[in-house]
């Protein structure tokens, strides 16, 4: 017979295996709008997913379910394992923000954190408090009122509370709202760290470099549909022709190259700059022309595509499904 250990190892070896989320032809109507159609979603433990569509898309309906202040009106939804009721309620494990983190104006931050830790059922000791501002970048301005901070800071201090319940899947709504570059650096370091830790991240965000730089997975959603799941090597890997900018050491061989080069269109008067050389491709195309650009002995100072993967394909799915409405 198995050990009382042994069976506790299983069990938690079991916990680790199951998804974070998992949703099954989700579907949530308010009156005749159709928020959420058939939604399916997986987030594996230990991800950071990106949600991501044009306004109306359904993305905070779907990030509203996922933190219990909304229920579905058909399909299925586990969280951490545990089927999610009907009822409204934040899931066991679950902290977060939809629509900017609720504060109040007039407490301190660190009062702020206290308070939030209360309503939660938290005793948000003052040690815990410290050390989530810590974590954001806070610990400067704990004792200022939240009423003075910017739109980023106000951010980094709903993301210490939801930190302070030490969550297991942290659901956030544009997360780097109003961070300035050293603010959105220090942000994406705790989600990293978080993450490699074990806790899922699912975040929505219009600024497809924060979901390229973090994420190692998608979704996009389309008037209440999933039009795409799945890696974001998958999206760069999709059939389809990008402009990519390159920097090189001689303009006019290279011009004369990518000319000669199968798969290649040069764009014309795309970019006014003697060393850019602006070019259309698919990616074993791209790969072509950079090879006989260095056989060739030019170099190339830069390559990066002037639309990002995600983006392209953001542009192009969104479209497609509102052409067939």
């Amino acid at each position: 017979m198995p050990s009382l250990g042994c069976l506790r190892r299983r069990k938690k070896g079991l916990m680790d295996a199951l998804p974070a989320i998992r949703a099954r032809g989700i579907t949530k109507c308010f009156g005749d709008v159709v928020a959420l159609d058939g939604v399916d979603l997986n987030v594996a433990q230990g991800q950071i997913h990106g949600l991501v569509g044009p306004n109306g898309a359904g993305k905070t309906t779907l990030l509203g379910l996922l933190l219990g202040l909304a229920g579905a009106d058909t399909g299925r939804l586990e969280i951490l394992g545990t089927p999610v009721a009907r009822a409204l309620a934040a899931p066991d494990g679950v902290a977060g923000f939809v629509d900017g983190p609720g504060l109040y104006p007039s407490l301190t931050a660190r009062q702020n954190l206290a308070a939030l830790a209360a309503l939660r059922g938290h005793d948000g000791r003052a040690t815990e408090i410290d050390d989530v501002l810590g974590q954001v970048g806070l610990t400067d301005v704990a004792d200022d009122r939240a009423s003075g901070f910017s739109l980023g800071m106000r951010q980094r201090l709903g993301l210490a509370a939801a930190l302070l319940t030490k969550p297991r899947l942290l659901v956030l709504d544009e997360p780097s709202n109003g961070l300035d570059p050293a603010g959105k650096k220090h942000v994406h370091g705790v989600l990293a760290r978080l993450a490699a830790d074990g806790t899922s991240v699912v975040l929505s965000s219009h600024r497809m470099d924060d979901l390229e730089a973090l994420c190692s997975e998608v979704t996009i959603l389309a008037t209440g549909r999933v039009v795409f799941t799945g890696p974001l090597t998958k999206l760069a890997a999709e059939n389809r022709e990008l402009d990519y900018r390159l920097r090189i050491s001689d303009p006019q061989a290279a011009r004369q190259l990518a000319a000669d080069t199968t798969g290649i269109h040069v764009e014309d008067d795309a970019w006014h700059d003697a060393e850019v050389l602006v070019v259309r491709a698919l990616v074993p195309a791209l790969d072509d022309l950079v090879v006989r650009l260095v056989h060739a002995g030019i170099a190339v100072r830069e390559l990066a595509p002037m639309v990002s993967p995600l983006e392209a394909a953001f542009l192009a799915l969104t479209e497609q499904q509102e052409a067939i409405r």
